[in-house]
């Protein structure tokens, strides 16, 4: 095993392992050539050969611990059968939930066939990645899956689904089971394909307010959560609760997850889980300045020392990025090893 799995497992690591949320991207001129090839974005998600492609692409260049399954959230309900498309320049566009008619119309059966393009990229991906890199899949969790599914969109506030929560709770109850059985689904199925760890991204739930935090994001990511541990219960698991603040550390204790990813907002430092912490860093800071973002780095590192962490920033590489910045916050990771 390498780094990235060795923390998890409890054993003593010579350097906190790294990797970086969305390290596949329009930062590197190579994943921007297969793009191009794909034209469109779900081509790409669903083409197990140039998927598994622009996977290994950052792995080859700047050495992560781990790699993540190229991929989207928006997959599962696609799969579901919602029907889903990406704007160029606007982002997913989804065919909105509005009704107990339209939830019932999903259908979880299809979730295997429609999604074997994507487990067929993450075993071969698994089979090209050097043994000592961990393989990471992931889905997106009930509640953001839900933003999507009733807005229709991204890049808005989410006041469908949020006035949903008030408006029609039981409807918006029966979609988060609908969607939380699918994901519990997924995410074995990406771990019986080859991933070697997963990730749980709730990218909205900054969104909730505390006293429906239960209900729409703590309680669906316990269930998850159990459900993939009662079936694989070596494999870690990561969650990531964008914009929760104070309330992460209730997250991490009443989820059961073995991780907890952390936003830029929140200082990771001053958090008391008994998980593994990865994050912070901010990636317009990545963009931003190379000589900054050693510092920054360097600082992490250091505060981090005495406890369990992954490197990693507090959100997605942006596509401004410089790769040259990223190459150069690699090889400091990688030479603190020595």
């Amino acid at each position: 095993m390498g780094a990235f799995l060795d923390l998890f497992a409890g054993r003593p690591v010579s350097r906190p392992p790294f990797w970086f949320m969305r390290q596949a991207g329009r930062y590197m001129a190579e994943y921007r050539e297969v793009r191009a090839k794909a034209g469109d974005f779900l081509n790409l998600c669903y083409s197990p050969e140039m998927a598994t492609e622009v996977t290994l692409q950052p792995i080859r260049r700047f050495g992560m611990d781990a790699a993540i399954i190229f991929s989207d959230i928006l997959v599962v309900p696609h799969a579901l059968g919602s029907a889903v498309h990406f704007e160029k320049g606007e982002g997913p566009r989804v065919e909105p939930v509005k009704s107990g008619a339209d939830i019932a119309r999903l259908d979880e059966a299809k979730l295997p066939r429609h999604l074997a393009p994507v487990y067929e990229a993450i075993a071969r991906t698994r089979a090209a990645l050097p043994k000592e890199t961990a393989l990471i899949g992931f889905a997106g969790a009930p509640w953001t899956l839900a933003c999507y599914m009733l807005e229709g969109r991204g890049k808005t506030d989410f006041a469908a689904a949020r006035r949903a929560a008030y408006a029609t709770p039981s409807l918006l109850a029966a979609l988060i089971g609908v969607l939380s059985s699918a994901v519990v689904e997924h995410l074995c199925a990406q771990v019986e394909a080859g991933a070697d760890a997963l990730q749980l991204f709730d990218s909205w739930a900054g969104l909730v307010p505390a006293s429906q935090r239960e209900a729409l994001i703590t309680g669906p990511a316990r269930a998850v959560i159990a459900e993939v541990k009662r079936r694989h219960p070596d494999v870690p698991i990561i969650a990531f609760p964008k914009g929760l603040g104070l309330d992460l550390a209730h997250y991490a204790r009443s989820t059961g997850a073995d991780g907890l990813s952390v936003d830029m907002q929140t200082d990771i430092t001053a958090l008391d889980v008994p998980c593994v912490l990865q994050g912070n860093l901010d990636p317009l800071l990545l963009a931003a300045s190379r000589e900054g973002t050693l510092q920054e780095a360097r600082r992490l590192r250091e505060k981090m020392t005495d406890r369990r962490y992954v490197f990693n920033l507090g959100h997605g590489i942006v596509p401004e990025t410089p790769v040259e910045h990223v190459d150069a916050l690699s090889a400091l990771l990688r030479a603190e090893a020595s």
